[in-house]
């Protein structure tokens, strides 16, 4: 059995530059063969999860269905313990650790999935957990880690940074450095989300997956590609970090991004070389998206679903539904994680209604006299929307002595309408702009 728990004896012909093919598929061993997690690895963290870790549903969705014109189903890894699939990965590898490494205790990096996993893990095995967060890391997953006994320290302004600031706190107490993607263990444990896949439903054509650092997508592909080559995984990365495509697409470890997104779950600016090694070999192919598509997806995941999920959670459907690649498939996608700070959820509420025209923001300059707002009024009864909220301004230094500023935020029933309200204000010479 090679590195990627491939057996040996499936016909696979060798060659003096250790390359084989699996049908279409083809892989180069790597020659760090210790290092990486096996097929083997994956099953035994399989039977090693206890009642701690659940096997999260695979929920077919009739709406996602219908906008991809494909059959689609949801596996529901925010619904696992700690609301992420980062529990696996962390429960198997503390579990593994040896008597004197737990004694010492573990430090990790994160910018929060990872960070409640190993606070979890740590509280059950009863060891000492410090983690290293981004400054800007959601409030609530802060709060979060530190409720599950971790020692919570703020550095850095992204995941890189808070995983220097991790290692130079491991490398000067001793504590163990428990690596939030790069490492066998870690990925063998999120491979099983692959095995629970074919388990419930075996004749999947096609996976999305969310690619931060890549564990979630490395064991997953180690998993599914053992047992059916032909199965096409995709991994999905926000346009801000596109770290493993571009990685991918030069053929080596490539740092890249760093721009602001939603998705902190997923924005890594230099991916995991173990997880790169495996990805590069077993991926089908990545992709990108931008946070207008996931704001989308979260949105429609919470109307249509009654799913919150979070950004970095939702950007593989947000691929899928955006994009619309596959039609007539069996296609399995991975909402990874449902984290979100309550803050933003609001936002992504509003946005994702103005998104599909049922949220209109009009700035509008009016004739500061009687009945001139009535005639504004009227027009949006007629077009049988609703307003929101008004907000009336006669002070600002750009509105004229003898006009008035108003904002105006309206519901509407979709975008014809919002459309038909537009072109009745410019009939009426209404001077207005359009905000949303």
């Amino acid at each position: 059995m090679n590195y990627l728990g491939i057996p040996t004896n499936l016909g696979i012909k060798f060659n003096h530059e250790y390359n084989f093919c699996i049908e279409e598929v083809k892989y180069i061993v790597t020659s760090n063969i210790s290092m990486n997690p096996s097929y083997d690895e994956i099953l035994k963290a399989h039977s090693m999860r206890g009642d701690d870790i659940k096997k999260t549903p695979l929920i077919y969705s009739h709406v996602f269905s219908e906008i991809t014109d494909s059959e689609v189903y949801l596996k529901a890894e925010f619904r696992q313990r700690t609301g992420s699939f980062k529990i696996r990965g962390a429960y198997y590898k503390i579990k593994s650790l040896s008597d004197e490494e737990k004694k010492h205790g573990v430090v990790a990096a994160s910018a929060g999935n990872h960070a409640q996993g190993m606070a979890f893990a740590s509280s059950l095995e009863k060891i000492s957990c410090t983690i290293v967060m981004p400054k800007n890391a959601s409030p609530a997953k802060v709060a979060a880690t530190r409720g599950y006994g971790a020692n919570v320290i703020l550095e850095g302004v992204n995941y890189d940074e808070s995983f220097a600031k991790a290692k130079e706190i491991a490398k000067e107490t001793g504590v163990t450095m428990i690596h939030a993607f790069d490492d066998p263990q870690i990925i063998a444990a999120q491979g099983v989300i692959g095995l629970e896949i074919l388990d419930d439903l075996p004749d999947v054509d096609e996976i999305y997956l969310p690619i931060g650092g890549g564990g979630l997508a490395a064991g997953t592909l180690i998993a599914i590609k053992q047992k059916n080559p032909n199965i096409k995984v995709v991994g999905v990365q926000s346009k801000s970090f596109p770290s493993m495509y571009e990685s991918v697409k030069q053929g080596s470890l490539t740092t890249s991004g760093g721009e602001r997104t939603i998705a902190d779950g997923i924005s890594v600016k230099t991916p995991g070389q173990l997880t790169f090694n495996i990805i590069n070999k077993l991926i089908d192919e990545i992709v990108l998206v931008d946070d207008v598509e996931i704001t989308k997806a979260m949105f429609l995941l919470m109307e249509r679903m009654k799913f919150v999920v979070e950004p970095a959670g939702a950007a593989s459907l947000a691929y899928l539904i955006s994009k619309k690649p596959s039609t007539g498939k069996k296609i399995v996608v991975i909402l990874a994680g449902g984290n979100v700070d309550m803050y933003l959820l609001g936002q992504i509420v509003d946005k994702g209604l103005a998104a599909m025209g049922r949220l209109l923001k009009l700035s509008i300059l009016l004739p500061d006299r009687p009945g001139a707002f009535k005639e504004i009024v009227d027009e949006i009864t007629l077009a049988n929307a609703n307003i929101v909220e008004v907000v009336h301004d006669r002070l600002s230094s750009n509105i004229n002595a003898g006009s008035a500023g108003v904002t105006l935020s309206l519901e509407t029933q979709g975008k014809e309408q919002a459309d038909m309200l537009i072109e009745a204000l410019k009939k009426k010479n209404i001077q207005f702009t359009l905000l949303t």
